[in-house]
C-alpha cells in the first residue's frame, strides 16, 4: 500500500470505520513507519479505538483519545496532544472521525493544517447493511453531510459492508454493486473492500483490492 502521512476514516455509525482505522494503523506500522491513532469520535462512546489500546501499545502504536473514552461520560473534550498530529510530520497518523455530521465537526479545527500539508487520504467507509445507508443515494447524502461539517472532501471509498461475525462471502459479494453505484454517484474510487480475515482466502481473486480485518473486541458501557 502507498500510505499518505495522514489517513482519515469517516462513515455513519456502524459502518466499521473504527475497526478499519485500527487495522490500517497496524499495516502502516508493519511497513516500518512510526504511526499513531487519533480517536476523534467524541460523540459515540460505544465503538472506540480505545478498545484496542492494549493491542496497539504492544505493536508500538500510540493512541490519542479523549480522557472520557471507555467511561459512561461522553463530553466533547479533545486532548491538547491531538494537535501533534498536524505539527509532527515525521509520524504517520490515522484518524477515526465521528460517525455523522455532528461528529465530524471535531475535524474542523485540524482540517486547515491537513489541507495545507496536502499529504492525506480521507476514506468514506460505507456499509450496505446498516439501516440508514441501505442504498447508494442515502449513503451519498450522509457523505455530503460529513464533508460539510468537517470541512474536507473525501478522496476514496472503503466498502465495509458486513453483518459482523455472521458475515458470509455472499454478503460481501452482494455489496459490490452497491459500492460501485456510490462510486459512480460521487466520482470517487473504491479503494478497497474490507472483510474479516477468515473470509479473505474465499474472496481473494473475486473482488479487487481486498483488505483482511481482525475484528475489534467491542466493550459496551452502561
Amino acid at each position: 500500500m502507498n500510505f499518505k502521512r495522514v489517513t482519515l476514516f469517516a462513515g455513519h455509525y456502524g459502518s466499521g470505520k473504527t475497526n478499519i482505522a485500527v487495522n490500517y494503523a497496524v499495516k502502516i506500522k508493519e511497513s516500518g513507519k512510526d504511526v499513531c491513532v487519533a480517536d476523534l469520535d467524541i460523540v459515540n462512546p460505544y465503538y472506540r479505538a480505545k478498545d484496542s489500546e492494549d493491542e496497539l501499545e504492544k505493536r508500538g502504536i500510540h493512541l490519542i483519545s479523549s480522557v472520557y473514552a471507555n467511561s459512561n461520560v461522553d463530553l466533547p473534550a479533545i486532548p491538547q496532544q491531538m494537535y501533534s498530529i498536524v505539527h509532527n510530520t515525521e509520524t504517520y497518523a490515522v484518524m477515526d472521525i465521528g460517525g455523522d455530521d455532528r461528529g465530524a465537526l471535531a475535524l474542523g479545527r485540524y482540517a486547515p493544517s491537513i489541507l495545507e500539508e496536502n499529504n492525506y487520504e480521507m476514506f468514506f467507509v460505507i456499509n450496505k447493511y446498516r439501516p440508514l445507508t441501505p442504498d447508494a443515494e442515502s449513503t451519498v447524502e450522509v457523505m455530503r453531510e460529513v464533508e460539510t461539517a468537517g470541512g474536507m472532501k473525501f478522496t476514496a471509498i472503503v466498502n465495509n459492508s458486513n453483518l459482523g461475525e455472521e458475515t458470509t462471502a455472499d454478503d460481501v459479494l452482494n455489496s459490490v454493486s452497491y459500492a460501485e453505484e456510490v462510486s459512480r454517484l460521487t466520482g470517487l474510487p473504491v479503494r478497497m473492500t474490507t472483510v474479516k480475515a477468515t473470509l479473505y482466502n474465499e474472496l481473494s481473486g473475486k473482488i479487487e483490492n481486498i483488505m483482511p480485518l481482525n475484528l475489534q473486541h467491542i466493550r459496551k458501557y452502561d
